[in-house]
């Protein structure tokens, strides 16, 4: 299978493309500069989608950067140009992934929410998932549509772990706030799996969670604990509310303060089996 993959330079998109290469795929990614394995948003706009079976949207600037237009372009325009481009091919792909984000569910503490839940139209990160899946939208397009919508991605190297896990490993680590907001995560390697077993799957399409099975149980408490412990290091320094909002600022802080406690029910009935569904062993390979 030939697959384009927009951002498959970044934290996922590497994970990815070493996953699609070891099942005997070729990968061409797109990004700013083009080069002789990848090619250019610029060239895509202007010469079009290049001949493949499938095309994959990774894309997309850090959420908590605080220039929301940047945030907002790297992952609606991009995914405009890439369904435009599939939209005029002569010889269109035949599977259509784009990885938004769990943000599109309403923050709860006890809600669970599957891939049927309504969302999408109560803060800035649930409209920015909405307006993002809209954009991927192709009428009468022969191309399996898929979404997957990702909790937070841990792994080596990138990624949330490594924004926060220096201060673990110094015993400065604590829970965000209460720490009883949910906490819906996935280890990189799931992720990866994920869209590459729906890639594979001819019979897939629609909207799938890229969240551990574990991770409706999960609070920001008990990661920290979890982490802290795979470190071998105490958790005793949490962080106040306050504190989050004033560095983040109000709208970004909700992120961290509030949560979802999202079950991949369809993800699950697909077939797709979890490297890594529980959270002690995900953290133990990423930190060992």
């Amino acid at each position: 299978m030939r697959v384009l993959v927009g951002g498959g330079t970044g934290f996922v998109g590497r994970a990815l493309t070493q996953l699609l290469w070891s099942r005997g795929h070729e990968v061409t990614h797109i990004s700013r500069q083009g080069d002789k394995d990848r090619i250019s948003w610029e060239e895509l706009s202007h010469s079009g989608l290049p001949r493949c079976d499938a095309v994959v949207n990774l894309a997309g600037e850090n959420v908590l950067n605080p220039f929301r237009r940047d945030v907002i372009s790297s992952r609606v325009e991009t995914t405009n140009t890439l369904a435009k481009a599939i939209a005029d091919a002569e010889q269109p792909p035949h599977a259509w992934v784009l990885v938004t984000g769990v943000g599109y569910y309403h923050p709860s503490p006890t809600a669970e929410y599957t891939e049927d839940s309504p969302g999408g139209d109560f803060d800035f990160f649930s409209r920015l998932v909405s307006s993002w899946e809209a954009a991927a939208l192709i009428p009468q397009s022969p191309a399996r549509g898929i979404v997957v919508r990702s909790g937070v991605v841990l792994g080596q190297g990138g990624g949330a772990i490594s924004q926060m896990i220096w201060p673990f490993r110094l015993g400065l680590g604590g829970p965000l706030g209460s720490g009883l907001q949910p906490f819906p995560w996935i280890h990189i390697r799931d992720l990866a799996g994920i869209i590459c077993h729906a890639l594979e799957s001819e019979c897939l399409q629609g909207i799938f969670n890229g969240v551990s099975p574990s991770s409706p149980a999960t609070s920001n408490g008990t990661f920290a604990q979890e982490l802290a412990s795979a470190l071998g290091r105490p958790a005793l320094l949490p962080v106040p509310a306050w504190a989050v909002r004033a560095v983040f600022g109000a709208e970004r802080a909700i992120m961290l303060l509030e949560g979802q406690k999202v079950v991949p029910k369809r993800t699950l009935e697909s077939g797709y089996r979890f490297i890594f569904p529980d959270l002690s062993g995900a953290l133990k390979d990423i930190v060992a």
